[in-house]
């Protein structure tokens, strides 16, 4: 397990600063000083991931929910907010974790694996492997990928974008936080910088480069331990300058930006020619992203080539596409056997595959290859990948990484699909020095290996950063556990162990219930309200969504089973939904409890929680995307709307109370914004009155509330930075539990028989903790008196 330096820590307040203003040596490009105006965005609708036999059809893509969660109403993130709230986490767990000795536990899955972003191999140890996972941390392998360690779980950030191996020196890690892919959830996080790592991943420290949000690629000079290159992308929702190509001629120590276009054009892939490290290709992204738009191309979108090893750079053309407003995203890669050999993949502004480049000569001149059959490798999404390797042995064997993988053993002139076999989705690829054949991939399925230079592949296990959405506990078999992931679908161990996950139903995985009556019945979901049905334990599931074609649904949408009798279900698209005989048949139970559908290409005005009283079955409990909470006190027949006094927040949840109806708790996701705000508040009058009891907490978003059943003073939260327990009604927080990485929480459960609570993380898994007898914690000073 690494560790960090208290250096990482002080960083966290100095981050933005620290690399505000680093020495700038830029060429700007003459074509994007006037940029035009912007190209139409690409409606933000679709589906993220499936099984091949699910396959996305055109304009589907990964959604911006985990974003407009966060950015709502002003649809920015606040990232001085965001490193803030991970410096007060980190400061919660130093000073209170001592006090609860209780231990989290992985319960899995490690056999499913998630979206891996970068990969690198020792160059003398083809069996020591890194792979860094979207919002994961890093992943080091020392026996070939037969098991993995995680390496950051107490980093201040689990968002990882690119990992490098020093050349020249092994035990030197370099790693770039923050994933550049511009979609599907963990993007939303953005990263701290850069980060070394000298001892082989075992300590690390911060070297600076915070503000430039997402890196997607960092090169060592093979020559020169110290000179080393990074890709930024620069914030992924906004605009800023800090984007580019960075360089360091001290390890680190102080950054040179020695290239730069504009403050919406990062770079998003580099290549250096291992013969003369002063030669290098890079490949310029011009990108933003809005909750009501979004464009992937522009005038900024480009090849680039240094021949001095950074000073200058000059754009390449004579062959290559002109610049132009409909290019999107780039790859690029030297050939290491041939390095005058170097090819480059585009995609248009929409996402469409748009050729693949060949050069000979270093990059004077380019040739487009016979690409006929990578036509639809991008499907209508290639800002999702952009990568292209060779191999290292031979300049002609040549991979693309898309939604499939396509192999060429002839330097372009025809294509293979090699990839049928292994999940969808690729951004990774790394080649072991001294045996080309073996090659490691890495998709948003995990980590695969082959042995026969990509023929075939194993998908190797012991990958625990599955990314969830949600999480459920069987309570009638307490060892079974479910969750919703991102693409992966809805998995279940059967039989607890945390390599024995299966995928029950396709798509993203949201929600998932088991009937506590009767577990033959299990309900789950996949994206925009696709609600199913098993009557024999989830082994088959029938359709029953009660969705019409005018309703509004959010990308995860909620639905719940009456505690009293779990027959009666609730769905929430803009209206709720009751079923009285387990989603046979419905009927609409009010009318639109949203502020309407907004403005723009996207979906607004949808509910986001629900629950109904475990006391009276006749209270339900709604929130919705656009800050309203409503209330039903005669099971539906009619609704008051009473979070008028909440700020205005995206609520993430509502939670009702166990023992008395007219309390509840609503929690919200956002940023204070300088307002005096919390993100948790509780009315014990139905709504009539608020008091906020988050103040406690750090400022990021309140994902899930939990109030246990067997003593009502203690209240459990997942958020995104951790998980914590209040004892006393949420006047005082602190951590709850030790080991639990410290990643995103999107979901809790809590089985009372066993006493166990679940946690979903949105990159590491699913984990556990033993809840066991209620007591007060060994110390807990200042507390005041506890409420019955």
């Amino acid at each position: 397990m690494g560790s960090f330096s208290s250096r990482v820590y002080l960083a966290a307040f100095m981050l933005l600063g620290a690399c505000a203003n680093p020495t700038s040596r830029v060429t700007t490009d003459p074509l994007a000083a006037s940029p035009g105006a912007a190209s139409p965005g690409v409606a933000g609708a679709g589906l993220e991931a499936f099984p091949r036999a699910l396959q996305r059809g055109p304009g589907q893509a990964p959604s911006d929910h985990f974003f407009r969660m966060r950015a709502f109403p002003r649809g920015r993130l606040d990232h001085r907010a965001r490193i803030g709230a991970i410096a007060m986490a980190e400061k919660m767990h130093r000073e209170t974790a001592y006090a609860d000795l209780r231990r989290w536990s992985l319960v899995g899955p490690t056999n499913i694996g998630g979206r891996i972003t970068d990969m690198a191999v020792d160059p003398t140890d083809p069996d020591r492997i890194f792979a860094a996972a979207a919002d994961g941390g890093l992943l080091r392998s020392l026996d070939g990928g037969d098991s993995w360690e995680p390496l950051l779980d107490k980093a201040p950030t689990l968002a990882a974008g690119s990992v490098a191996i020093d050349p020249g020196d092994p035990e030197v890690i370099w790693l770039g936080t923050g994933e550049v892919n511009p979609g599907g959830g963990s993007a939303t996080f953005p990263g701290l910088g850069v980060f070394r790592s000298s001892d082989g991943g075992e300590h690390w420290e911060a070297r600076g480069l915070a503000a430039t949000r997402h890196i997607g690629r960092i090169v060592v000079d093979p020559s020169n331990s110290k000179r080393v290159f990074v890709a930024a992308m620069g914030a992924l929702y906004g605009t800023n300058p800090e984007r580019g190509v960075y360089r360091t001629s001290n390890a680190g120590e102080t950054w040179e930006q020695v290239l730069a276009v504009n403050d919406s054009t990062g770079c998003i892939d580099i290549s250096i020619d291992p013969r003369d490290p002063d030669n290098l290709l890079a490949a310029t992204w011009e990108r933003i992203r809005r909750p009501e738009s979004r464009r992937f191309g522009g005038l900024g979108c480009g090849v680039w080539r240094s021949q001095d090893g950074g000073d200058t750079w000059e754009r390449l053309a004579n062959g290559l596409p002109k610049a132009s407003k409909s290019i999107g995203r780039i790859g690029v890669a030297h050939a290491p056997s041939d390095p005058a050999v170097a090819y480059v993949i585009y995609a248009d502004e929409i996402g469409y595959f748009d050729g693949v480049y060949r050069t000979a000569n270093g990059g004077d001149s380019w040739t487009r290859v016979n690409d006929w059959a990578l036509e639809f490798v991008y499907s209508s999404y290639g800002w999702w990948f952009g990568n292209i390797r060779v191999a290292p042995d031979d300049p002609d064997r040549v991979f693309v990484l898309g939604f499939d993988l396509y192999r060429s053993i002839d330097g372009g002139d025809s294509w293979s699909n090699v990839g049928w076999d292994v999940h969808v989705d690729h951004h990774a690829m790394a080649f072991s020095p001294t045996d080309p054949d073996w090659v490691v991939l890495g998709n948003d399925g995990g980590i695969y290996t082959s042995g026969n230079g990509g023929s075939s592949w194993e998908h190797r296990r012991d990958q625990p950063v599955t990314q969830f959405y949600t999480c459920e506990i069987d309570p009638s078999a307490p060892h079974r556990f479910y969750g919703g992931t991102q693409d992966n679908g809805t998995l279940r161990t059967y039989d607890g162990g945390v390599d024995q996950w299966a995928s029950i139903l396709g798509g993203d995985g949201f929600y998932v219930r088991v009937d506590p009556s009767d577990n033959r019945y299990v309900y789950a979901e996949y994206q925009w309200g696709g609600l199913n049905r098993s009557s024999n334990g989830g082994w088959d599931f029938d359709h029953i969504s009660p969705v019409k074609q005018n309703d509004r649904v959010n990308w995860n949408a909620p639905f719940i089973l009456d505690h009293q009798d779990p027959s009666t279900i609730y769905f929430g698209a803009n209206r709720i939904y009751r079923s009285t005989n387990r989603g046979s048949s419905w009927r609409s139970i009010s009318d639109d409890l949203t502020q309407g559908p907004g403005s723009g290409n996207l979906t607004y005005g949808t509910v986001t929680s629900l629950d109904v009283s475990p006391r009276d079955s006749d209270y339900i409990y709604v929130g919705t995307d656009d800050g309203n909470v409503a209330l039903s006190r005669d099971r539906g027949s009619s609704w008051k709307q009473v979070g008028g006094d909440l700020p205005e927040r995206w609520v993430t949840r509502v939670s009702a109370h166990p023992g008395d109806p007219e309390t509840f708790f609503v929690a919200l996701s956002g940023f204070k914004w300088d307002e005096n705000i919390s993100h948790l508040y509780r009315t014990e009058n139905g709504g009539s009155r608020w008091d906020s009891i988050g103040e406690g907490l750090p400022d990021a978003s309140v994902n899930d509330i939990l109030v246990d059943p067997m003593d009502w003073r203690v209240l459990y939260v997942a958020t995104d930075v951790g998980v914590f327990t209040s004892t006393n009604h949420g006047r005082s927080w602190r951590t709850l539990g030790r080991g639990l990485p410290r990643g995103v929480v999107m979901d809790l459960a809590l089985d009372s028989g066993s006493r166990t609570l679940a946690a979903a993380t949105f990159g590491r898994s699913m984990w556990a903790l033993d809840l066991g007898e209620l007591s007060p914690p060994r110390r807990w000073e200042n507390a005041p008196s506890q409420r019955e």
